[in-house]
């Protein structure tokens, strides 16, 4: 089993649980798309979706580098760090926003890791 692909498909399975989120919320406060304002509990909820949708685009990409050139099991860990993060940070931020940075920091943290990682390993030519 390759626990690379499985971190990677659990965060778009999060991304996605995210997305429902909003939808649910929509309905909840009455927010009628094309809006993304109007309700405090709304807004934090679509936050956190856009959020993690924004460091999906640093968080694949370093995760399979890193995953090209480290062993596989210790990426994978690294990268199950930032789903816990990502999770802490949903619950914490539509709680109480200013309660957001041990999330925020669990899902940064794997990221810069990775980031610096692959990055490390393709300038020393693999």
């Amino acid at each position: 089993m390759s626990y690379v692909d499985l971190v990677a498909l659990l965060a778009v399975a999060q991304l996605v649980f995210f997305g429902i989120l909003v939808g649910r919320a929509r309905g909840l406060y009455g927010i009628k798309a094309p809006a993304v304002s109007g309700n405090e509990l709304f807004e934090r909820t679509y936050r956190v979706q856009m959020n993690t949708l924004e460091l999906m685009v640093a968080f694949l990409p370093a995760l399979f580098v890193a995953a090209k050139y480290w062993p596989q099991p210790y990426v994978a860990g690294i990268g199950a760090v930032y789903l816990v993060g990502r999770l802490i940070y949903w619950r914490s931020y539509v709680s109480a926003p200013t309660s957001r940075g041990l999330g925020f920091a669990l899902s940064m943290i794997p990221i810069l890791v990775l980031l610096l990682g692959g990055l490390a390993a393709v300038l020393r030519g693999g």
